[in-house]
């Protein structure tokens, strides 16, 4: 059962009908995740709509030479695109899933999801929001993945995921993980924008130092 507390989380439930929020609240499951922890994996059956109360999901998918290669983040406030697909289309998860951070989950069972995505205009309104939001965040990651050097996704995932303070805290081994490649390199990489004065890094953290020079990095 989930609180009133989680469930303001989702700013959208509070349009939700007095009978729609009960229902929610009683048939909604908290789950703590701990980082790096599988929640879920490729082939898997879905059984709910994943929604993030807090911390971060990460879905990642594997390369041919089975190296990891993040698709995209799920933040609080969010749920993951690829289980609503798979649970209104009664399809196998396509990807994997972890928690970056210690997560706090609500898993809302397939038919209570469906019952209320049918009565309750919010609901629809937040399946559709994610839809839209996500496959276009998955298509730019698709669009890296594929389609760019090595150099120019390292550039973008550094833009795009660093903090308010242009640090982004993660390992070369997990950077190596996202972008689909080795920690060496991702080493060399890094190495490249520090000579180039664009970033300093330091144990378990990058510092974008040069911020136009970088998005110049990161330019098709």
């Amino acid at each position: 059962m989930l609180t009133p507390e989680e469930l303001d989380t989702f700013p959208l439930f509070a349009r939700l009908s007095a009978a729609g929020r009960r229902a929610l609240s009683a048939g909604a499951q908290g789950h703590d995740c701990a980082p790096g922890g599988p929640i879920l994996h490729k082939g898997q059956a879905i059984s709910g709509a994943y929604l993030v109360l807090g911390g971060q999901l990460r879905v990642y998918t594997l390369t041919p030479n089975g190296a990891e290669a993040t698709l995209y983040f799920i933040d609080p406030g969010e749920t993951c695109v690829l289980a609503l697909n798979c649970l209104f289309n009664d399809l196998r998860y396509p990807a994997w899933v972890q928690a970056e951070q210690p997560t706090r989950v609500a898993l809302v069972p397939g038919p209570l999801y469906r019952r209320l995505f049918e009565q309750e205009p919010v609901i629809q309104d937040l399946t559709v929001r994610n839809l839209s939001t996500l496959v276009f965040r998955l298509m730019g990651e698709l669009e890296q993945l594929h389609g760019s050097p090595q150099r120019r996704r390292l550039a973008l995932f550094l833009l795009n995921h660093a903090n308010g303070e242009g640090v982004l805290r993660m390992t070369q081994q997990q950077l190596a993980g996202h972008l689909g490649t080795s920690r060496e390199v991702v080493a060399r990489l890094i190495g490249d924008l520090v000579g180039r004065g664009l970033v300093q890094s330091r144990r378990g953290a990058v510092q974008i130092h040069d911020l136009d020079g970088l998005r110049r990095e990161a330019a098709p």
